[in-house]
């Protein structure tokens, strides 16, 4: 409903009120004020009413064969307020076919070069060859391919707070097989797309 829409919005730009708002139903209910009193972007952090936030972009999904639950370190960490993305763009057909050629291109190079040098492929390279070869096969029978974008606001009272909290959710990401980088920038549009249930992308 569009009264908790409001209430999500206020709760994302103020986190201190968002308590308040759970146990008084009725409050923060209008989406004219959902949106925060004051908001500054600097080149790697956002501030809004009562919170310091830093959106991280996951730049690196894994690599080799994961499990459901993969993500658990960086969505279960205990202590941090976070909200987590994950932003399915579909690609049209021949975006997705120039991909996958760049990618079996890349590939097909990169295994001459360490043929010549002596090198031996191993078994990380393989998969993904064959995973570009599964994209191929999936595209020429008429399926769509996508595109993942995984994007995760991090919030906290106070700028050392935030900055411990993103070494943090950095850690558990690469626990998780992942590599994440600050979206140097643009933060309040990635906090946008990363927070607020508004089907948004950056």
């Amino acid at each position: 409903t569009p009264g908790q829409i409001a209430v999500m919005l206020r709760s994302a730009y103020d986190p201190a009120i968002a308590a308040t708002l759970e146990r008084h139903g009725r409050l923060g209910q209008s989406l004219a004020t959902a949106g925060p009193v004051a908001v500054t972007e600097t080149w790697g952090k956002l501030r809004t009413d009562s919170a310091h936030h830093a959106v991280l972009w996951v730049s690196e999904w894994p690599r080799s064969l994961v499990y459901p639950g993969f993500l658990s370190p960086v969505l279960l960490s205990t202590g941090i307020q976070r909200s987590f993305s994950l932003i399915c763009t579909p690609m049209r057909s021949d975006a997705a076919a120039r991909d996958i050629r760049k990618k079996k291109v890349e590939h097909i190079s990169d295994q001459a070069q360490r043929a010549k040098i002596g090198q031996i492929e191993d078994a990380s390279q393989t998969a993904e060859y064959h995973d570009v070869l599964q994209q191929e096969a999936d595209l020429t029978a008429g399926h769509g391919i996508l595109r993942y974008t995984g994007l995760i606001a991090v919030s906290a009272p106070t700028v050392e707070e935030l900055d411990a909290a993103v070494a943090a959710i950095e850690q558990a990401a690469i626990q998780a097989s992942c590599e994440t980088r600050l979206l140097v920038g643009q933060q309040a549009a990635a906090f946008t797309a990363a927070a607020l249930p508004l089907c948004r992308r950056v």
